[in-house]
């Protein structure tokens, strides 16, 4: 089997169809051949347990896991088989994620220069007690840092054009590449069309 194959991303739905996951390809057919999703078609929606799954043959053109005595088609999504079957996923503190949240727009003028422009500020500077946190960290371009400097916002006579806080889950946070397109039915247009211009 190829490594880079099982570990391409899967959509993972909960029971109401919604996205609550981004597990790699190897995670959910472990999951579908446990019982605990079935694949979904998207398509026709149609769903498939690990029995149907497995008697469908690959199309020509695309990517497919070898086994021994057959080849199985690549899950893009799957929905969760029954309730409880998945925790909550929680978006973890990280730089990337920091540039996704914001946008990569600069938090206090709204400039979206290159990324090599861009720095993570910490709006109580951390000379003053503030820490690495979703709540005190924002984008800001290198003019705005260099402005701001190590003061506080009412110091600098600067304001964030929205307050710093933690991000709901979406599927953005949790790929690095862009989204598989048989996802774009279950994302919604507006998230599809945002997710596309970030990454």
């Amino acid at each position: 089997m190829s490594q880079t194959v099982l570990q391409r991303p899967a959509l993972v739905l909960n029971r109401n169809w919604q996205p609550i996951h981004v597990a790699t390809v190897a995670r959910a057919l472990v999951m579908l051949y446990s019982g605990t999703v079935r694949v979904v078609d998207p398509d026709d929606f149609q769903t498939y347990d690990w029995a149907d799954w497995s008697l469908l043959n690959p199309f020509e053109t695309e990517q497919r896991v070898r086994a021994v005595t057959f080849e199985l088609r690549i899950p893009e999504v799957v929905v969760l088989a029954r309730y409880g079957g998945m925790p909550g996923s929680h978006v973890p503190f990280s730089r990337r994620n920091i540039y996704k949240r914001d946008h990569h727009t600069c938090q206090y003028c709204g400039a979206q220069p290159p990324i090599e422009e861009l720095t993570i500020d910490h709006v109580v500077p951390r000379s003053r007690g503030g820490i690495s946190s979703w709540e005190n960290c924002a984008l800001a371009c290198l003019a705005c840092n260099a402005s701001k400097a190590d003061r506080t916002l009412q110091q600098a006579g600067m304001r964030l054009l929205q307050q710093p806080k933690r991000p709901r889950w979406r599927p953005l946070y949790s790929w690095h590449s862009k989204p598989i397109k048989s996802w774009r039915r279950f994302l919604g247009e507006a998230y599809w069309n945002v997710t596309l211009q970030q990454e």
